[in-house]
């Protein structure tokens, strides 16, 4: 019985941070955008909850929700963006996209062949002997999921060069 609740969370939090993500990325006011960018952040950190990651949740809540939107919302203040609407999608952005989507495609295909995403089943963190929770996740982050954490690592190291591109004056 405790299995359902959980599964059931599991999809009512995944589901609301990815239509929270989506909302965040469509809306037309910026104020309205860190706002579903902060329901986002909370159901990520409900799903590691869920995951008995309950360091990542905390540091999730506080770097994320806390300082990464603030920050946000004083960029967003300072500048005073005049909204003027939906933007149109020029045929670079729509080409960008299809080859994000395909190199994601490519990248959860490449972890379950080598067996780092269990399709069948879903596996817990098998937690060394004699470890607290944050020693635990730091021995399992940088021996079982090394992969994935460098994977991470790539992508934010992108979304990095990405905003420099995007920022750079004309």
């Amino acid at each position: 019985m405790n299995e359902i609740f959980m599964n059931i969370g599991f999809w009512v939090l995944g589901i609301t941070s990815v239509v929270a993500s989506l909302f965040m990325v469509t809306r037309e006011n910026p104020v309205h955008s860190a706002l579903w960018m902060l329901l986002t952040f909370f159901a990520v950190a409900g799903i590691f909850i869920q995951l008995d990651a309950e360091y990542i949740a905390a540091i999730q809540v506080m770097v994320y929700a806390g300082a990464i939107l603030v920050l946000y919302m004083f960029v967003v203040m300072l500048l005073n963006p005049k909204s003027t609407g939906f933007i149109k999608l020029p045929v670079k952005v729509i080409l960008g996209a299809v080859v994000a989507l395909v190199l994601f495609f490519q990248i959860v295909m490449t972890l379950m062949g080598t067996g780092v995403i269990k399709t069948a089943q879903m596996t817990g963190i098998n937690y060394p002997e004699g470890l607290h929770n944050v020693k635990a996740f730091g021995a399992v982050m940088f021996t079982q999921y090394i992969v994935t954490f460098e994977i991470a690592s790539v992508l934010l190291l992108v979304a990095m060069i990405g905003a420099i591109v995007i920022a750079k004056k004309d």
